[in-house]
């Protein structure tokens, strides 16, 4: 997906400022927006970006930034960049740059230094940058001297691409400046291929004998622009095809085959096939402990099957979970490889294809079914919240909705070739039962890193990188106020998105904790909030408080309509009840213990 560059670059050994060389060098690699904050640090290369064709997009806070370019790379296919002040600019990026991190996200972070005459001196913004990406950047690109410049700038964007992750461009103030002789890198690309002979061979022997595959798509399969060959490996087998955590845009929720996603509040029939699998195809998935933990009640993990596991970053096979064959290739040309391989061959799951494919269809719709019926949640806890907000009506006529009914609105009125960001929570994570996508590069979550304030810059991202798609993120009261503030950059720089917020004033999913496990004594849970469409209007956005199940669609498709035609960004602010959905980290708590007398009582 990555766009062809048309700009001239510069070409050949000629003398240049270190700073042209870097811009130079973004060029080069096709960069045409940054997202940041302007800094000295960095305001000589800033001075000539815009004749360079390159945007730099000002953001509120860094870690929007940095979010944003999160969004962009993954939904261009190509890198998205932040540059920021050296010391507490570039600091405020590390809680994005981790998300990106665990996204596989080619983020090229630009972390201008303090000046190398004045290191070590404790000088103004100065702090040593590079320890604290460490653990989150595939490659940590410091320019050692002006003269190459151009060198590490280029290997950093490189190894973005090579190594699907973050990279970093530390650069000590002062050698943006003097004059050296230099040429331009062209950028390399790796070209992928589909893994070892004798491993595709051995997975092939596996699948042939198998009576009912089931094939996980991953967020490799994206990556990989390789979502037709996946469909075309299913379609050999008659596989059901689940996706994995928080990559429910990895197959087309419309096709036959498709049964929902893995992980926290997936889709049940997703779990009740792939229970059932003799053989499990993970294509392009690195099979994360989060996204297998049992759900609903099930324990759902097949444990005698045989696993397949493609993953491009050989260091993922086998990791989390024992696998049978370990295949290192590109998601999309190894199903092309194990395809070809099963081309008129006499398979075991064709002799019970159409009982799989009956199976399928059941699961499907007793799933919907369910979905359907499932207006609340049903614990005790849910169920006393559902009174009290029967009770409390703060607008005329209105009432506290059921996030799960909404969460079905919503889906409904989803326009075509819509992107979704979804941010970490409570109400945000049921959601992965609602949304369903007929695209790849459509859905963005916080992944593994599951930090709040994630949604609303990445969806930004994500809009400017295709402003022709529609752009939402959801996020809850919590996580807005981290992030709501990026409604004026929106604003100032005409991006239009949509944010849908889900206000039932309280951290829901540690609430939910509370519960569950310290007998409902609630510290630090409640939020008393005002009203978050009226912040919007205040910014210069548009607002809409929704407190009628029957508004939700309609509310919706109007700030659709707003973003599409009328350039204009919507905060859609959804008033809903405190019921609670399954604990988030159930697999991470324990009964409280106390031994200290004055504590017994807390247990």
């Amino acid at each position: 997906m990555t766009q062809e560059n048309t700009r001239k670059v510069t070409e050949g050994s000629v003398k240049m400022t270190p700073s042209e060389a870097f811009v130079e060098t973004l060029v080069a690699n096709n960069v045409n927006t940054m997202f940041g904050i302007m800094g000295s640090a960095f305001m000589d290369a800033m001075d000539i970006f815009a004749p360079a064709g390159i945007r730099m997009i000002p953001v509120v806070h860094e870690q929007g930034a940095a979010h944003m370019a999160d969004g962009y790379s993954r939904v261009s296919g190509n890198h998205g960049v932040v540059i920021g002040q050296n010391g507490p600019g570039i600091s405020n990026c590390v809680t994005a740059i981790a998300a990106a991190y665990w996204a596989h996200s080619p983020v090229v972070i630009v972390t201008p230094e303090t000046g190398t005459t004045t290191m070590g001196l404790g000088g103004f913004q100065e702090c040593n940058q590079l320890p604290m990406f460490q653990e989150f950047t595939k490659y940590q690109g410091h320019v050692t001297h002006p003269a190459r410049m151009a060198e590490y700038t280029n290997r950093c964007f490189d190894r973005a691409m090579s190594d699907m992750g973050p990279t970093q461009l530390n650069i000590p103030r002062d050698y943006f400046y003097g004059e050296i002789t230099c040429e331009i890198p062209k950028p390399a690309r790796l070209d992928r291929g589909p893994g070892g002979e004798a491993s595709l061979n051995e997975a092939a022997e596996l699948i042939a004998n198998a009576t009912f595959p089931v094939i996980i798509s991953g967020g490799g399969v994206v990556m990989a622009d390789g979502v037709e060959e996946c469909k075309a490996l299913a379609e050999r087998l008659g596989a059901p095809v689940v996706n994995s955590y928080l990559h429910n845009d990895s197959f087309p929720a419309s096709h036959s085959l498709w049964c929902g996603p893995l992980g926290y509040q997936g889709s049940k029939a997703a779990m009740k096939l792939i229970a059932k699998a003799d053989l499990v195809i993970a294509l392009g998935s690195r099979l994360g402990p989060f996204g297998t933990l049992p759900q609903h009640g099930m324990d759902y993990w097949p444990k005698n099957a045989k696993i397949v596991q493609i993953d491009a970053d050989h260091k993922m096979l086998g990791l989390v979970k024992k696998i049978s064959v370990g295949i290192c290739g590109d998601a999309k040309a190894a199903a092309v490889a194990l395809t070809s391989r099963l081309d008129g061959r006499a398979l075991q799951c064709d002799e019970n294809r159409e009982q799989r494919l009956n199976e399928i269809h059941s699961e499907k719709a007793a799933w919907e079914k369910e979905l359907d019926e499932w207006t609340h949640e049903k614990d005790a806890f849910s169920l006393d919240m559902i009174d009290q907000n029967a009770q409390e009506k703060p607008f005329s006529g209105g009432e506290y909705l059921h996030p799960r009914q909404v969460l079905r609105e919503l889906e409904k009125a989803m326009p075509d070739d819509v992107m979704v960001s979804t941010d970490i929570g409570n109400i945000n994570s049921i959601a992965n039962s609602y949304l369903r996508f007929e695209k790849p590069r459509s859905f963005f979550a916080a992944m593994s890193f599951g930090n709040c304030g994630y949604a609303f810059p990445t969806i930004i991202g994500a809009k400017v990188a295709t402003p022709h798609r529609p752009a939402i993120s959801y996020a809850g009261d919590g996580a807005w106020g981290m992030s709501l503030m990026e409604t004026m950059t929106c604003v100032r720089h005409n991006i239009p998105v949509t944010a849908v917020v889900f206000h039932n004033r309280q951290w829901g999913a540690e609430k939910k904790n509370q519960v569950d496990f310290y007998n409902r004594r609630f510290v630090a849970g409640e939020l008393d909030n005002q009203s978050f469409a009226e912040i919007g209007r205040a910014m210069g956005a548009e607002g809409i408080t929704v407190d009628r199940l029957e508004d939700v669609g309609p509310a919706l498709k109007k700030a659709i309509d707003a973003q599409m035609n009328d350039n204009k960004t919507t905060i859609i602010e959804i008033m809903c009840t405190q019921e609670l959905g399954d604990p988030f980290r159930r697999d991470a708590l324990s009964k409280p213990v106390r031994h200290l007398d004055k504590y017994k009582d807390f247990v």
